[in-house]
């Protein structure tokens, strides 16, 4: 399955996709030769060759389960391989921590972020580090080194504030401040950019673009096929724990880049011809589903759940949804416009203070996510590690965790159905395991979130909330989670989608409320749901 990598570019070849350095060859920061690691029943990376060179920006591409995290966590010494080796600056290295690999050079910002909510963000961005002045630590140095750090991403906040009160959004950045904050021979970004919105991506490019120059080795990883392309010099695909081949990005087309990761027998005709008709990148990467106005007539049907001025103080103003049958409501807006709010509010994680919630026409009091849950209310969390997994039980277990809440634990699920539930839910999402008893901490966050949703379809739904459902998830997991979800919509599920990204809003929903300031200013269908629209409403100028 390996191919032969072409030779790094030469001087006067187009931008994209050419290193920072010269024309001359150099030799890989950092390399991998013949690693493979092993878990139980799982091949997860099978004789991985790989090589980082200085001053580029180096992609790494492929499925939830296709061995990246593995091979990160090899690189930066959380793993240990079974075979193979792994060089850093042509030296032989085998790092028993990522203590060790920090020390050596080697940065890394994981997918999701790892920092101490309940530490400032100072504290955060120079935690084990801290500067010392007469043998204590000198706060005051911290916080302006901690302000200078952010100003390198043209970010400004009150850096003495606790992390956990500040948005997603924002503890990324400040877990990208972190690891920027240090001199570092190679800089490993796992999925960073997850959480931010375009201006956020588009400062963090200006950066990574900046650092390649000065030398640095850049590993990235994303799913975000636009973005593999607007940064990257070479990509690396995986499939199956294998490296699939290594590409400048210049010669590697996003079709046949989407082909190499799912297989060229699974690429569907949809996507092939919109790759020979030129669509845009993020047309790629999005689901085969036709255009809103394809189920108009379906745009009369009952609502399910109905908000009637529910809002909260301080945190979204009135807001009137009505959320149908066997259709997809799609929330769209920027970062901070009340999508999460809403959802929460709905689910009665948070309890609103003013309007009426109606189910099936009568007025309801959802008080605590239990009160929606008995109603027929489930709710994938954007936050899946925080809100959602819980890392020391099986896959089993978190599958039937809200069936059971739900029954209530005198009605105890046997052992036996809960496995027969599990096992049906990972065959139907394509969930990759070896076996329904495997700890969900060592699945891919792809497979995670399907897990996740495999918990809330066991419950047999009425409305299901979806807050950024495929933050992380590749291609092919978009594809399997859509399709199934769509099914079930026909069959009269009611979805209220959440998605920071605009296009796939559009593509999977019926109708779109538009989001701005933590209000509601418009609810498009037909004609009017297109990008173009949507960002002009944001803006205060749409129709």
């Amino acid at each position: 399955m390996t191919h032969s990598a072409s030779e790094p570019n030469q001087p006067g070849q187009p931008a994209r996709g050419t290193p920072a350095s010269s024309g001359v060859e150099r030799e890989p920061i950092l390399e991998t030769s013949g690693v493979s690691k092993t878990f139980p029943g799982v091949k997860a990376l099978q004789r991985v060759d790989f090589r980082l060179f200085p001053g580029e920006v180096h992609t790494l591409m492929g499925q939830n389960g296709a061995g990246k995290s593995t091979l990160i966590n090899v690189l930066t010494g959380v793993l240990a391989p079974d075979a193979g080796t792994i060089r850093l600056g042509g030296e032989i290295v085998a790092f028993a921590s990522p203590q060790e690999a920090e020390a050596a050079g080697v940065r890394t910002l994981y997918q999701e972020v790892n920092l101490c909510p309940n530490l400032s963000v100072a504290e955060n961005i120079f935690a084990g580090r801290q500067p010392r002045r007469f043998g204590a630590i000198d706060w005051s140095d911290i916080k302006r080194r901690a302000q200078e750090a952010l100003a390198r991403l043209d970010v400004s906040l009150d850096v003495t504030r606790s992390l956990d009160a500040y948005p997603i959004a924002v503890q990324q950045m400040v877990a990208i401040a972190r690891a920027l904050s240090v001199d570092a021979r190679v800089l490993i970004l796992d999925e960073p950019t997850s959480s931010l919105d375009d201006s956020e991506v588009a400062q963090l490019f200006k950066i990574l673009r900046h650092l390649k120059q000065s030398g640095i080795a850049i590993l990235f990883v994303t799913h975000f096929i636009e973005q593999t392309y607007a940064i990257s010099d070479r990509i690396t695909v995986m499939r199956n724990g294998e490296r699939e081949g290594e590409y400048l990005a210049r010669d590697l087309p996003a079709d046949q880049l989407v082909a190499k990761m799912v297989g060229h027998e699974r690429m569907s005709a949809r996507l092939r011809e919109a790759a020979h008709e030129g669509q845009a990148a993020d047309d790629l990467r999005e689901f085969a589903h036709e255009p809103a106005e394809e189920h108009a007539s379906a745009a009369a049907a009952q609502p399910f759940v109905e908000l009637r001025g529910v809002g909260r103080r301080g945190t979204l103003q009135p807001i009137d949804l009505d959320v149908r049958a066997g259709q997809i409501l799609g929330l769209a807006g920027l970062l901070g416009s009340g999508r999460t709010e809403t959802a929460r509010l709905l689910f009665g994680a948070d309890r609103a203070d003013s309007g009426t919630i109606l189910v099936n026409g009568r007025p309801v009091k959802l008080r605590s996510p239990r009160d929606a849950v008995r109603h027929g209310i489930g709710y994938c969390a954007e936050d899946r590690k925080k809100e959602g997994i819980v890392a020391e039980l099986s896959i089993r277990e978190n599958i039937v965790l809200a069936l059971q809440a739900r029954r209530g634990w005198w009605r105890k699920i046997s052992r036996q159905r809960a496995r027969e539930l599990a096992d049906v839910w990972i065959e139907r999402l394509g969930i990759k395991a070896s076996d329904a008893e495997q700890p969900i901490a060592l699945l891919s966050g792809g497979n995670q979130q399907k897990a996740l949703l495999a918990r809330w379809l066991a419950t047999d739904p009425k409305l299901l909330i979806l807050d950024e459902p495929t933050r992380g998830i590749d291609v092919a997991a978009k594809f399997d989670i859509m399709d199934r979800l769509l099914a079930l919509c026909a069959n009269g599920l009611s979805i209220l989608f959440i998605s920071s990204e605009i296009g796939e809003v559009l593509r999977v929903s019926h109708r779109v409320a538009v989001l701005r300031d933590r209000r509601k200013i418009a609810e498009v269908a037909g004609k009017a749901s297109n990008e173009d629209n949507i960002y002009r409403l944001i803006a205060g100028s749409g129709e």
